[in-house]
């Protein structure tokens, strides 16, 4: 209270002041912790770009970094298709687009379902796309979506039966580029069609990637060597996909004017940190709550780590030259491993992946057609067992008595 106070200035007078030296200990300590936090946040975006009118695809758009980043660019006008694990009439989901719309002031965003766990519905997805004619507008796509196994976790498949991991963060990516390739070739040449790959510098430490046809092997699994190995293998990917975009000759002439580009975002507070950091277990979580302040200050915040996903999409000097260029904290870096555009490696990642698809497609068809035939079965004994059946109290049949009813009229 202000009483109290300045009644002990009246009778005891003013209260001690710190020396000099006392007070500039203090304002050393803080300028310090001041440059070491802003330090951490990262750079800033300063690139501006016009999005009004381009179409993006996204994955991963609904959290994280992902969801940082589809908020930015639907501010700035971009019409957006979020690739999403949860059905269109899902509560959360209905709602999140709500708010991004609200919150963007831009109506022109969507959802579509696509599990990036399933290469069927993937397919579905991509097809469903490129089956327009003329061919849609694609100015970006935006692959921000990963997961990984917390340490000390067992390994998890799919449905289809490939280990998560590098279905994930690699896998759906090779397939949905694969299937869209087409879509992407098919843009005119006055556009700059950006696909920017989301890696981190695990990388790095990735063992080396021999063949693409198998993840993994179990006893060599580690979640750490998994998600390094999955990040490794995009990037590798993400090379040959630039080359194979290069290689073809359009019909007009001109030269290709799509391009990839790698976004590291840095070590950020998103779900997947999280999870990594806790160990996936309810110990690890209030450890980290507890801990929440060194966590603050030393790792971004989602919109922190969307700046450089975002220089990657409106950096004009990126859309220009020949792609492949990794951006972390807004400037060109350059990668740390050269294996990453070895021809070779390449060559074998990619028929390796084409087998691996080829193969799991081809059993998961034939899996969906033996439970297709055993439910068109049972419906037909069902329904013929329900026409058959006499009605109680020894009445006739429902279908002696529509046909009576049908003669009665």
């Amino acid at each position: 209270m202000p009483l109290p106070f300045i009644a002990d200035v009246i009778w005891k007078g003013v209260p001690g002041i710190p020396s000099v030296w006392t007070l500039l200990k203090g304002v050393l300590a803080v300028a310090v912790l001041g440059l070491l936090k802003w330090y951490f946040m990262g750079t800033s975006n300063a690139s501006e770009r016009k999005m009004h009118g381009k179409v993006v695809i996204m994955t991963g758009g609904t959290s994280g970094i992902g969801a940082a980043t589809a908020l930015d660019l639907a501010q700035r006008g971009a019409q957006l298709v979020l690739l999403v694990h949860q059905s269109p009439k899902d509560i959360f989901l209905i709602d999140f687009i709500d708010d991004l719309r609200e919150r963007s002031g831009n109506n022109l965003i969507y959802a579509e379902q696509v599990d990036l766990s399933s290469l069927f519905s993937i397919r579905q997805f991509a097809t469903r796309w490129i089956d327009n004619v003329p061919a849609r507008r694609l100015d970006m796509i935006v692959l921000c979506a990963s997961t990984l196994t917390p340490p000390g976790k067992p390994r998890v498949l799919t449905d289809e039966g490939l280990e998560e991991t590098w279905m994930v963060n690699y896998l759906a990516n090779f397939h949905l580029l694969s299937i869209l390739s087409p879509a992407i070739r098919a843009q005119p040449p006055d556009r700059d069609v950006r696909i920017i790959f989301t890696t981190c510098s695990s990388y790095i430490g990735s063992p080396a990637i021999e063949d693409g046809s198998d993840a993994m092997k179990k006893k060599e699994w580690t979640p750490s060597k998994a998600y390094a190995r999955s990040k490794l293998a995009l990037v590798i990917f993400g090379h040959a996909f630039q080359k194979h975009l290069d290689s073809y000759k359009r019909p007009d002439g001109a030269p290709t004017n799509a391009r990839v580009i790698f976004a590291d975002p840095g070590y950020s507070r998103t779900p997947g940190m999280r999870r990594w950091l806790t160990r996936g277990s309810l110990w690890g979580l209030a450890i980290y709550l507890i801990l929440w302040q060194n966590v603050w200050f030393f790792l971004k915040s989602s919109e922190g780590g969307a700046q450089s996903l975002l220089y990657a999409a409106m950096e004009a000097a990126l859309g220009r030259g020949p792609g492949g260029k990794l951006v972390k904290e807004c400037r060109e870096m350059k990668f740390s491993r050269k294996d990453v555009t070895d021809e070779k490696i390449a060559k074998k990642l990619w028929e390796g992946s084409e087998k691996l698809v080829e193969r799991v497609e081809r059993e998961e068809a034939v899996r969906r057609a033996l439970q297709k035939k055993e439910k068109d079965e049972l419906e037909k004994s069902e329904k013929q067992s329900s026409d058959t059946k006499p009605s109680g109290g020894g009445g006739e049949s429902k279908t002696s008595k529509s046909r009576r009813q049908r003669k009665a009229k």
